[in-house]
């Protein structure tokens, strides 16, 4: 499970596209607090430590501003036009003792011996669940082992090991990983029916932030 950690941040006074873009020439990244029914809080974070919590792969959070700590989910991520810098940070006010909907990501392990042999090609619907589980219980990711999957085979929903306390909100009988025949694979690849796979970071926004 993955721990809180702490990230300060200060009140933001501009507002508007030219006060955004000056911040993150200053390598700050502009971000906005809402949730519990609580005032909406403009807020500042140094992109230097905000890239610190990526790493650690937090979800939950404690935002250390200069009056009090708040107890935070990260909400949305919004990116430039390249996908490639942070613009604006949503996050969200939650308590410890709630349980929230969050989305995480499927992490494969091992590999199969029914994509080794080249007959069979790795397929894998799904990138992401989507769970329900406690503020302060967020996974860093599902882990599915797939050092068994043979060709023809599939991994469901229902058949993963999930960590205590979570709930998968996903279809029980929905195909998260397959090894599905190459030719089979090549055929839907040529004639456009295959279904592309869902995007690991869904946050990510073609948009230029401003709250």
């Amino acid at each position: 499970m993955a721990e809180s950690v702490i990230l300060k941040a200060e009140p933001r006074s501009g507002s508007g596209t030219r006060n955004s873009r000056h911040l993150r020439k200053q390598g700050k990244i502009p971000a906005v607090l809402y949730g519990h029914k609580e005032a909406t809080q403009s807020l500042v974070i140094s992109a230097e430590d905000f890239e610190t919590v990526m790493k650690q792969h937090a979800r939950v959070l404690d935002v250390q501003l200069p009056e009090k700590t708040e107890k935070v989910l990260i909400r949305e991520l919004q990116w430039d036009y390249l996908g490639k810098e942070i613009v604006h940070i949503d996050f969200y006010r939650v308590s410890a003792d709630e349980r929230i909907e969050v989305k995480v990501v499927v992490e494969l392990k091992g590999m199969a011996p029914g994509a080794l042999s080249g007959a069979g090609v790795l397929d894998q619907p799904l990138h992401e669940l989507h769970v329900e589980c406690p503020a302060l219980s967020v996974p860093d990711s599902i882990r599915v082992d797939i050092s068994k999957l043979q060709l023809g085979q599939a991994i469901h929903v229902k058949e993963l090991t999930i960590p205590a306390g979570v709930k998968v909100l996903e279809d029980a009988d929905a195909v998260v990983v397959q090894v599905v025949a190459a030719k089979d694979e090549l055929a839907a690849a040529e004639t456009g029916t295959g279904a592309e796979p869902e995007v690991i970071v869904k946050e990510k926004k073609k948009a230029d932030a401003d709250e």
